[in-house]
């Protein structure tokens, strides 16, 4: 089937590609390019469609939905977003007012008839896969869940060397620091969060570098290895995962940068080690900004803009998954 070149893609709709078992089963939903410059989940699902359409992957029970390309305007621009980032703000719009409004608009229904979503990205620096899990269970006001066994299970599955919690806690954290607004958790919503939020569950795998070739690999064999754990392909036809346990991080910390000419003490690594005490970056007054404690850095950003997220500090969980 192959990947649709850029400018051959519509802007008006998205493109899905179901696949209906005659067996009932879980209902999966696979998203890839919801930010358009990281491709390499739409170049794994055209592999999958392509077993899938052949009889190469008998898919034997359950409802099998894909869509390889889920922001087509910045899938077309082949830049990270069209409008706005789509994985902020993923809520529906009585009045869209841009390109992501209207796809959110659209997704949220999407993700509630479903039960379980595997959401592909890339990311732009140096470094080894990793997911993106929820919250534990809970009945709080930040993230609300029930299916946390399950989505950990999703998780450990796919393979990736490090998984990453506390998300949305963080972000919360964050905006309470700054004195903002409470009601801007909602830019903390993506995929996964939505998918929460309608009842399901589900994980975001980042694959590996934008550019790098095995990338595509990373989502192929997730993609194969969620359908084995849901029973919906034989186990058989997916690759068994590394047996060592995967790291579990949490986040815990984020600092914002304040100023333009906040700088690093050095090129920084996403999931680089860091010890207590030790300097991360100074502000432009020469103020140092050091880590709380023996952790990781996370998604640290040399080109945040003012008042958003510089770094995020994490450290071991204590949360068995």
């Amino acid at each position: 089937m192959g990947l649709p070149p850029p400018e051959s893609v519509p802007l008006g709709h998205l493109r899905l590609h179901q696949y209906l078992a005659l067996e009932p089963g879980p209902r999966l939903l696979v998203t890839a390019a919801v930010h358009g410059n990281e491709t390499c989940g739409a170049q794994a699902l055209s592999r999958l469609m392509d077993d899938l359409d052949t009889g190469a992957l008998p898919l034997r029970r359950g409802q099998l939905t894909l869509l390889p390309v889920t922001n087509p305007l910045a899938y077309q621009r082949r830049q990270r977003q069209g409008e706005r980032n789509l994985n902020r703000q993923l809520m529906p719009s009585p009045q869209p007012a841009n390109h992501e409004d209207r796809i959110a608009t659209a997704l949220c229904p999407l993700l509630a008839a479903h039960e379980v979503l595997l959401d592909l990205h890339s990311f732009q620096g140096e470094g080894e896969p990793f997911v993106m899990l929820g919250p534990p269970d809970n009945s709080g006001p930040l993230e609300p869940f029930a299916h946390a066994a399950a989505e950990a299970r999703l998780a450990r599955a796919l393979g990736a060397p490090r998984i990453v919690e506390g998300w949305m806690r963080c972000y919360a954290r964050g905006l309470a620091q700054r004195g903002a607004d409470p009601a801007g958790i909602a830019q903390a919503i993506g995929t996964t969060e939505a998918m929460r939020r309608a009842g399901g569950y589900g994980v975001t795998l980042e694959c590996g570098q934008h550019a790098d070739p095995a990338a595509v690999g990373v989502a192929f064999r997730a993609v194969r290895r969620a359908l084995a754990l849901l029973d919906m392909i034989d186990p058989g036809e997916a690759e068994a995962p590394p047996s060592p346990a995967p790291e579990l991080l949490e986040m815990l910390e984020v600092f914002d940068r304040q100023h333009p000419q906040d700088r690093f003490a050095r090129a920084w690594r996403n999931f680089e080690a860091v010890s207590a005490g030790e300097c991360i970056g100074w502000r432009h007054d020469g103020q140092a900004v050091r880590a709380p404690g023996d952790g990781r850095l996370v998604f640290p950003d040399e080109k945040a803009a003012v008042g958003t997220e510089w770094v995020f500090w994490a450290r071991a969980s204590e949360r068995p998954v």
